[in-house]
Parts: structure tokens; sequence; C-alpha cells
């Protein structure tokens, strides 16, 4: 089960982290991501990590701007999101696959095993 949490109002070039934490099931292997689907679009790949090595992939729109960040302890994974833009908004969903798997995979959702249930994220211009 994933929880997904930390999503709010904020100002555009304001920041937000978003938390993802892991329970009942071991990701430990795997690779944890971010998407986000705004209104009337499809849903985007925004980061992933993987557990082991803490390799990071971001997608186009967010690279530079976004962190995405693992801690072990806690089975949880955070995005950083920073110099936000109105088109950020969206419902931001986690997701996590048991598998290490390889760039092409981490980006398509369809390859994901579990999701949390979403966190909005509103910028405001």
């Amino acid at each position: 089960q994933l929880q997904a949490s930390g999503g709010g109002l904020v100002q555009a070039g304001g920041s937000l982290r978003l938390s993802c934490a892991a329970s009942g099931r071991t990701f430990s292997s795997g690779t944890m991501a971010w998407f986000r689907q705004a209104p009337g679009k499809e849903r985007e790949f925004v980061a992933a990590i993987r557990w082991l090595g803490g390799n990071t992939y971001y997608g186009d729109s967010v690279k530079g701007r976004f962190t995405i960040s693992k801690e072990h302890a806690k089975n949880t994974v955070y995005l950083q999101m920073n110099s936000l833009k109105p088109e950020d908004t969206a419902v931001y969903y986690c997701a996590a696959n048991s598998r290490a798997g390889i760039p092409v995979l981490m980006r398509q959702d369809s390859w994901y095993e579990s999701w949390g249930q979403g966190t909005l994220v509103t910028v405001s211009s």
C-alpha cells in the first residue's frame, strides 16, 4: 500500500514536497515513481528512483526543478518540487514496482504494480 501526501496550493515560483510512504509490502529491490495527471490530460511521468543504488530519472518538463529522493528507514520516497509553474497543477500519484526495471519501462504507468491515492497540487499564477 502506498500513501501519498503533501499536496496543496502554492504560488508560482514556490515549492512543495510530496511524500509517499510504502507499507505492507517491500519494494526494497524495486522502483518507485511519481506521475501526475492534469484535468483533461493523460497521466504523465514525473520522476523515478531505484531503491538500490538510488539512480534517478526525470521527465523533461520537470528536469532541473524537481528532485526525487528516498529514505530507507521510513520506507518513503519524496518529491521536492521547486520553481513551480501553473502548468505543474495536477493530481500527483506515487507508484511502485518490486523490480528495478530499465528507464524506458519506468516511464510507463502500465509497468507499475501499486499506486497511491493521489495528492492534488495547485499552482496559482
